[in-house]
């Protein structure tokens, strides 16, 4: 199948809760699984060899640490990460402007440095755990989610980034402002009926692909699924959008 019309290609399937057994086992299962996020659980459990084994295998990988901290550590941590060969790396965009613009630059050069192609960094907006009573409870931000969002979007934009991570529930008005070439990667998918475990701002695969994401993100409903390879063909079916 053309990777252009393959509906696994948007479709990133998070191995948190996991270790590199667990891993293995999923992908014999499941071997059209196209893309992978290596979540902090699975990186701090197995290391970066995990990224390492999981490229020999053919897979691309979403390095997704999260990365948050000063400008420097930022950048090195990206220049580090670059040379894994990870396809996609996040980075929290309230670091701020300076700090996403030196890890652009460090990524590349750390790439560089290994022959690999640079990977896009994607700004993380709002965590899809957040609604808007816990973001003004928590962290005094009286701004509506939606705009704290578009807010974030265009720090990341505006800093070279490739793309930015964001709930179902702002990707149609990202959408609108950004073209197809920056990336809406969208966590928080769940199938209809099904549990939301510990996110808030969750919607089902078909939505959010209509409303314009490039890539969901899904974990547990299929990973913890009792028939995991059918679940994951169940979402490449809502994919074909």
């Amino acid at each position: 199948m053309n990777i252009k019309n393959n509906p696994s290609e948007k479709l990133i399937i998070a191995l948190d809760g996991m270790d590199r057994n667990n891993v293995f086992n999923l992908l014999e299962v499941i071997p059209e699984i196209v893309w992978v996020k290596v979540g902090l659980e699975l990186f701090v459990n197995e290391g970066p060899s995990i990224i390492s084994i999981l490229k020999n295998k053919g897979k691309k990988v979403f390095l997704d640490l999260k990365f948050h901290d000063i400008p420097t550590t930022i950048a090195r941590a990206c220049f580090e990460a670059a040379k894994t060969g990870a396809e996609f790396i996040s980075i929290h965009t309230c670091s701020g402007k300076k700090a996403l613009k030196m890890a652009k630059e460090a990524a590349n050069e750390g790439a560089s440095t290994v022959n690999l192609t640079p990977p896009k960094l994607l700004g993380i907006t709002i965590l899809t755990s957040w609604n808007q009573e816990s973001l003004l409870e928590d962290l005094l931000i009286n701004h509506s989610i939606n705009e704290r969002v578009k807010h974030l979007a265009e720090i990341a934009s505006s800093s070279g980034l490739d793309g930015c991570v964001c709930s179902p529930r702002e990707v149609q008005f990202l959408r609108k402002i950004y073209p197809k070439t920056f990336e809406l990667v969208t966590p928080g998918i769940r199938a209809i009926g099904s549990d939301v475990n510990d996110q808030s701002r969750v919607s089902d695969a078909s939505h959010a692909l209509k409303m314009g994401a490039s890539k969901l993100v899904i974990g547990r409903v299929i990973t913890q699924s009792n028939d995991p390879a059918s679940m994951f063909k169940s979402f490449c079916d809502k994919a074909l959008i």
